[in-house]
């Protein structure tokens, strides 16, 4: 699948005009063996912890819930209350995430520890896994690397849950849980170097964009997904979904699009995809800026690469709870 594909061949392609199979509380067995996402319209505590419900049976030990903390007052972030219930109800869990290569609020230890607090994540231990330097860890059949620089602490869990914001943005014309991981695991000072192509972290304009970026998203995610094995899984939360990511704080565009749901799933590839297809079914009026940034950044390879990498399945049966 390349980059520029027209929206219309890329349903055709994707899990709509193949194995996409409807099902309403999970009550009957999908004919097709397809990885199972998991859909709830609710967006709510009591939605969230449904779709967790459904695929948290890997999940085991001690528990980092890899969140995107935001920029400071950020308005498009997760409501902290879905993002507590979910905490709560998971043992020996808490927050994880890494320091950021551009300069902003979460640039280093320090600025990013207040930013947690201003955000209002500070209701549980919030770990910064670069904070302690970075480990290498594999990258399996990539053409890029071999191996990603990720946040030391990341060995330090047994399981990742993936509890992302679905909505644009700037490089990746999208970002879902592949982004989340690839991106938000890496450590500032190596790992978001490497797949952003920078040699410093000041002149953005030089890092890189298009196809080249998207892969090297995939294979730092890949890395982490072969790390934790079965006992990763995934929540994208379809809400205000500007085309702009929370890294953006305070100047993300307005969102245009409705907020549609939150899905869940033990497979990346299905997660996204079927992410992707729910958002490529809004009216034209709320779909066209988040498809012309998505398509303008060639984001759809996101998608054909994790199946080149063998990451996951686009195929999907969609289950509503």
């Amino acid at each position: 699948m390349s980059g520029d594909l027209s929206r219309r061949g890329f349903l055709r392609s994707g899990a709509l005009g193949a194995a996409l199979v409807l099902e309403s509380g999970g009550a009957r067995a999908a004919k097709q063996e397809a990885p199972r996402v998991f859909f709830t319209p609710s967006i709510t505590a009591a939605g969230l912890l449904e779709a967790y419900s459904r695929v948290k049976q890997p999940i085991v030990g001690k528990v980092g819930i890899k969140l995107h903390t935001g920029e400071r007052h950020g308005p498009n972030i997760l409501p902290r209350d879905l993002v507590r219930a979910l905490q709560q109800s998971i043992p020996r869990s808490n927050l994880v995430e890494t320091n950021t290569l551009y300069k902003g609020d979460r640039s280093t230890t320090a600025d990013h520890r207040e930013t947690i607090r201003i955000n209002g994540w500070d209701f549980c231990p919030v770990d910064i896994m670069d904070e302690a330097g970075a480990v290498m860890i594999p990258v399996k059949g990539g053409k890029h690397f071999s191996q990603m620089s990720v946040g030391k602490h990341l060995l330090d869990y047994e399981s990742l849950v993936v509890l992302t914001h679905f909505k644009g943005h700037a490089s990746g014309g999208f970002g879902g849980s592949m982004k989340n991981i690839a991106i938000g695991c890496a450590d500032g000072l190596v790992g978001k170097k490497m797949i952003h192509g920078a040699k410093d972290h000041v002149d953005v304009e030089t890092w890189l964009k298009g196809e080249p970026f998207q892969e090297n998203m995939v294979e730092s995610a890949s890395a982490t997904v072969d790390h934790f094995g079965r006992k990763i899984v995934y929540l994208n939360v379809l809400r205000n979904m500007s085309v702009d990511c929370d890294c953006a704080g305070l100047k993300a565009a307005p969102v245009k699009a409705r907020n549609l749901g939150i899905l869940a799933s033990t497979d990346l590839v299905a997660i996204e995809q079927a992410s992707v297809d729910l958002v490529y079914q809004l009216p034209e009026a709320e779909l066209h800026d988040l498809k012309e940034r998505i398509e303008s950044r060639q984001g759809l390879r996101q998608l054909s690469y994790m199946k080149e990498m063998k990451m996951g399945s686009g195929q999907y049966v969609l289950v509503t709870v």
